[in-house]
């Protein structure tokens, strides 16, 4: 009874290269308010060069309690982050997560500099088991059809084989940012009930 006087939250995790302003953050952002959630959108710390340990214990202090009426999204490097946040925490419980434009593995980067920045990414082990057994039924995952970084077919096949995800491949979003047109995301909004 006293976890459902509890407000329901949104904590939105931006990409790469991002701020919590950027791409369809704002959006998404008072779209979920005016539902009834109370949404946080935190501007992730050195964002030109991500590294799993900053980002992580910078979500974690901004998370605070963790419970079931605690929902999150992810953006990409930002999808990363939420599953090593959660992977981190002894029996962790959350409503339920919606990922856009997530991986593990990326193709086609910028440079060098932008690999050597992913590989750490790429390459450390997620504890999948435990991540399964938390999304069970409660991660649903938008990919694109033609991402310029995203490998559509093999990050799919990783969702739903090993997390359980329910995926969606949309056609022509890019990486789901602004660049390409992508100021709303509609698709992300639905997964929320009001």
């Amino acid at each position: 009874f006293e976890d459902q006087l509890k407000m329901r939250r949104v904590i939105i995790v931006h990409r790469w290269d991002a701020t919590p302003q950027s791409d369809w953050y704002p959006w998404l952002k008072k779209e979920l308010e005016r539902k009834g959630y109370k949404v946080l959108v935190p501007r992730m710390p050195r964002t030109d060069v991500p590294k799993i340990k900053l980002w992580v214990s910078h979500l974690r202090n901004v998370v605070e309690t963790l419970d079931t009426n605690t929902y999150f999204v992810g953006h990409s490097i930002g999808c990363q982050t939420i599953m090593r946040y959660l992977q981190a925490i002894k029996n962790p419980k959350i409503g339920g997560a919606v990922f856009v434009a997530g991986w593990f593995v990326l193709k086609n980067l910028e440079d060098k500099e932008a690999e050597t920045i992913a590989e750490p990414w790429m390459r450390r082990n997620l504890k999948f088991s435990k991540l399964k057994k938390l999304f069970r039924g409660k991660l649903k995952v938008f990919l694109s059809s033609n991402d310029p970084y995203n490998c559509a077919k093999e990050n799919k096949a990783a969702f739903t084989k090993k997390l359980g995800a329910r995926v969606i491949v949309k056609k022509n979003k890019g990486h789901f940012t602004a660049d390409t047109g992508i100021t709303k995301l509609p698709e992300t909004l639905r997964v929320f009930r009001t």
